[in-house]
């Protein structure tokens, strides 16, 4: 699997952050995180490129970032755009942030509230959207900022903000979200405590300017999310027998997995490890006749980016599949829960959504297909879809691919690699 987008974007950034040479080792090569990359070098971090692939990053250190001479361009990438706001909001500098007519339409206001809060001004559009400018502030002022949904970009942003900020910078969550921040920001050295309180909710805190240093090779996991498409190919197509090397299972991020193995999925987890801070391991999965299940809201930030995906599983399922709680699907790079929805119907599945729930009746067997789908420039409804086409009666086509590189280059020749059929 190419390397975990969200934990390659935090590599770029935190090791830009620390004094001396870090070697990236499996960093995601996709347009996001190339954006990253881009952006770290206009704040003065020196990243390159080796011709082996690895990736050398020599850090400004903590409280050390240049004002950029130009507007940072930030392509698709939503993660890039909300944690670079909180690591500028602790600087003071000002730039100014864009990215493309996807990213442009994504609200950056809950990213924006805590770090206005610390000191920032935060200059947007009408909604708080893209292009922006970061003034970041002089004095920055810690606080203790809890988080009104649950959001791991937004924990990242008032974690990263806190930085440079003197005193103590805590984030309370009433619902765990992944801990990729937390776990990269130890690794280079940063005072991170993660507490459990009375009621059940999480306090993450940072003790600011810290002095952030290069710590050896850091390795990056296969990104689960990228993994979840050969995965259910797998699992829908009578037959299969696949292994996919090298993926992080952070308990954070294997919701997708814990729910296929509810539906009945054959998945085993081979060679358990670390790859620096985070757990990974080999995962064989083997074709297997899917049931209905109910996915509890509880269980949305540990797969929120793999539902374009379960729920084409779910449409080959046997009886009915309820998704609860994915308001947050509104707001990615589409409305993920109307595409969805929309693209489902069109390849003959039934389909509803009820409030912030998506029900899929499924059949136990294959739908129809045999639809044009409007991907809405979203690379997991790109990649669902056509992984539904692959085992569907009829192809499914989309009308474009190009976002696709976005977070997994190399897709289509992977998925034709195993059979996939994607012309």
């Amino acid at each position: 699997m190419p390397g975990d987008k969200s934990i390659s974007h935090r590599a770029l950034m935190l090791a830009g952050m620390a004094i001396g040479r870090s070697r990236l080792l499996g960093l995601l090569e996709g347009e996001d995180v190339l954006c990253t990359a881009a952006a770290m070098r206009a704040l003065g971090a020196s990243v390159e490129r080796r011709p082996d692939g690895e990736w050398w990053v020599e850090g400004v250190g903590v409280g050390g970032l240049a004002e950029p001479e130009n507007f940072i361009d930030l392509g698709n990438s939503g993660t890039s755009a909300r944690l670079l706001m909180g690591l500028l909001a602790g600087h003071p500098v000002t730039a100014f942030l864009s990215g493309d007519g996807s990213l442009r339409r994504r609200p950056m206001a809950r990213a924006a509230e805590p770090l206005t809060r610390m000191g920032a001004r935060i200059v947007s559009r009408e909604g708080c959207r893209l292009p922006l400018a970061v003034i970041g502030a002089r004095e920055p002022a810690a606080i203790t900022y809890a988080l009104p949904v649950p959001s791991a970009q937004v924990k990242s942003a008032v974690l990263l903000a806190g930085l440079n900020t003197p005193g103590r910078t805590t984030v309370i969550e009433r619902e765990p979200t992944r801990d990729h921040s937390e776990l990269m920001l130890r690794h280079f050295g940063a005072d991170v405590r993660v507490i459990s309180n009375d009621d059940d909710s999480i306090a993450v805190t940072i003790e600011g300017q810290p002095e952030l240093r290069a710590n050896g090779d850091l390795v990056i996991p296969g990104d689960p999310s990228s993994a979840a498409f050969p995965a259910v190919a797998a699992l829908l197509l009578p037959g299969s027998d696949v292994t996919i090397l090298n993926v992080g299972i952070n308990p954070f991020r294997i919701g997708l997995f814990e729910t296929l193995a509810e539906m009945g999925a054959g998945i085993e987890i081979l060679g358990h490890r670390l790859a620096g801070a985070e757990p990974v391991a080999d995962l064989r999965i083997r074709a297997a006749a899917l049931k209905g299940v109910e996915v509890p809201a509880s269980r949305a930030p540990s797969m929120i980016d793999e539902y374009p995906i379960l729920a084409v599983a779910a449409a080959f399922a046997t009886g009915r599949t309820v998704m609860r709680g994915l308001s947050e699907l509104r707001v990615k790079e589409s409305d993920r829960l109307t595409a969805i929805a929309e693209g489902l119907a069109a390849c003959g599945v039934e389909v509803a959504i009820e409030g912030d729930d998506l029900i899929v009746e499924g059949k136990g067997e294959p739908p129809e297909g045999g639809a044009l789908v409007n991907a809405r420039l979203d690379h997991r409804i790109a990649m669902s879809f056509l992984v539904l086409g692959m085992a569907a009666r009829r192809p499914v086509a989309i009308d474009d691919a190009e976002t696709i590189n976005t977070s997994f280059p190399g897709f289509t020749a992977l998925m034709n690699g195993l059979g996939g059929g994607i012309a």
